[in-house]
């Protein structure tokens, strides 16, 4: 640290709050070690920034959600950022630019959790992070930085990007392939710069002509005497695909006829593109809600008061450590929460921070899912799960499961009136392991309570059972959410909804500021250390953010759920 900045930013930091960044240098000293980025960062060439310093300029970035410019002007002006970098008060920083660079570098060499590994280990050894205690985790959707665009404004968007990288590429060969004036009227201006036709019939058949174009120009490029290089251009390789998946060529009478696919031919929406500029955003859908893009599993600490380590209890500061993101993963926006409940823990486990308990919705919950991870990792999962979806027990009348007596070692079920089952076999019901049990017809066609407990007008009762520990597992967790005790313990996951909103205000992580799955996964981490330091900060100068009150949301959950 230069001497004359060191004194020159804290004699004016003494005259107000002091700053986030110059705080941060002074607890946690060089958060982002050179060194660490060895590996993608050599030493041959010209030299260039410390990719330390840019570590934590970006992270700075997020905490202020600036662009790259305004961010290199923070480092050229900002007195509290010199201080943090350790540059001396007339180093004129560096080229926006730069940070472009080094976020690329380090998608490159897979390294997007890097900064967020630097900052959790440097918080273990001060004891303000550990594996055991609670965590809870929850997901929220993400847009991708593209248009949304329907069918025929997809089909038209990608053949006019494809158009404009091969007019690029090989202007003179593309003259040859197609009528370039022709093509240019057409394809010259971006999709959404002009309204489509208002008939259904003339955008059907707008959506043709871009069918056939499509093709022309893909026979074109996969012609024998063309260039071999112009396929595998991004843009073409994202025209055939979207082709594919979009149209197809019958051979008549007359000739091949092109025709667009029916809603039912189309590919399931993990495989569908979205986007000729984004292939990794996909459709996505969440209670009742559509977007195009990404979702973000947001994993953080939430321990109680009286569970806090005593030796992170630091003199000055106020109360308890705050809230700490422990992990964070982005998927595209078709994986679901339930999918996404062993990867978190994997996550974890390579931190060493998996947590004693999990609180989560029961997005997340399955009984193998409870089963497994508490097998696997130690990890009791702290959710609601999905009530008995029988008729009986949604009317809230009759019998339903829970009113019979399951001999697992006889393999028998005994019903209300004390009548045995005589068939019970293993199945496999959509895809599942399960029990199907069966009651004779002749025993319960005579019996008075039958219309409390099957609807079949001639069979017997049937019962379908998942394997004995799932099922077991099942009844106990939802004997446990009728629970008072129970519903307010699992109000803590309540806070992190409150955490999804201070990553929505301060760093705008709803809206993805790059292209591809990888940068915006990196755009989440930054984003993840940027609101660890936020609160750390908060809590360093003796004013804590509030915590997230218990409110009614744990209760929705469970009426979700039910």
């Amino acid at each position: 640290m230069p001497e004359l900045t060191a004194q020159v930013a804290r004699s004016v930091a003494a005259r107000g709050p002091y700053p986030l960044a110059m705080r941060v240098r002074d607890e946690l000293g060089e958060l982002f070690a050179d060194a660490q980025f060895t590996e993608a960062f050599g030493t041959r060439g010209r030299p260039g920034w410390s990719p330390g310093q840019l570590a934590l300029v970006t992270v700075l970035q997020f905490t202020e959600n600036l662009t790259d410019r305004a961010a290199a002007h923070r480092v050229r002006y900002g007195m509290d950022l010199k201080y943090a970098l350790g540059l001396e008060l007339d180093d004129p920083g560096f080229d926006a630019s730069v940070l472009s660079e080094f976020r690329t570098r380090l998608v490159e060499h897979g390294m997007e959790e890097k900064v967020l590994d630097l900052l959790l280990t440097a918080l273990k050894d001060r004891g303000l992070v550990k594996a055991g205690g609670k965590q809870r985790t929850d997901s929220t959707r993400v847009l991708a930085a593209v248009r949304d665009l329907n069918r025929l404004e997809l089909a038209g968007e990608t053949l006019r990007a494809a158009l404009e990288a091969l007019a690029c590429a090989a202007p003179d060969w593309l003259a040859g392939a197609v009528s370039v004036r022709e093509w240019a009227d057409r394809y010259g201006p971006r999709i959404h710069s002009w309204h489509p036709p208002a008939s259904a019939s003339k955008r059907e058949e707008m959506a043709l002509v871009y069918g056939r174009d499509g093709f022309v120009l893909l026979e074109a490029v996969h012609a024998a005497d063309a260039p071999a290089w112009l396929r595998e251009l991004p843009a073409v390789q994202v025209l055939r695909t979207m082709w594919v998946q979009n149209y197809h060529r019958t051979v008549t009478e007359a000739g091949a006829e092109v025709k667009r696919r029916e809603s039912k031919d189309l590919p399931p929406g993990r495989l569908r593109l979205a986007s000729p500029y984004d292939t990794d955003a996909r459709y996505g859908l969440k209670q009742g809600s559509w977007w195009t893009g990404y979702k973000i599993h947001i994993s953080e600490s939430c321990d109680d008061t009286d569970e806090q380590d005593p030796a992170a209890l630091i003199p000055g500061a106020d109360g308890p450590p705050p809230r700490l993101i422990t992990g964070i993963t982005t998927t595209d926006a078709t994986v679901t929460d339930a999918e996404m409940t062993e990867p978190v823990h994997h996550m974890l486990a390579a931190r060493d921070l998996l947590p004693a308990e999990h609180f989560l919705d029961s997005g997340y919950a399955s009984a193998e899912l409870i089963v497994g991870m508490k097998k696997n990792f130690g990890v009791t999962l702290v959710t609601p799960v999905l009530m008995n979806s029988s008729p009986q027990a949604r009317a809230g009348a009759g019998f339903d499961r829970t009113a019979f007596t399951i001999d697992w070692d006889k393999r028998q079920a005994t019903c209300p009136r004390g009548d045995t089952s005589t068939w019970w076999s293993p199945a496999t019901l959509r895809g599942t392991k399960a029990i199907v049990i069966k009651f004779d017809k002749e025993t319960c066609r005579p019996c008075p309570v039958r219309d409390q407990c099957t609807r079949s007008k001639t069979g017997g009762r049937t019962l379908s059972l998942q394997p004995r520990e799932l099922q077991e597992v099942l009844d106990h967790a939802r004997l446990q959410q009728g629970d008072e005790q129970w519903r307010a313990k699992y109000a803590t996951r309540a806070g992190i909804e409150g955490t999804i909103h201070q990553a929505v205000a301060v760093t705008g992580i709803r809206r993805a500021r790059y292209l591809g799955l990888q940068k915006i996964h990196l755009e989440h981490v930054f984003s993840a250390v940027a609101l660890n330091l936020i609160r750390l900060d908060a809590w360093w100068n003796g004013h804590p953010l509030d915590r997230t009150r218990v409110s009614h949301l744990a209760r929705l959950d469970l009426s979700l759920a039910a």
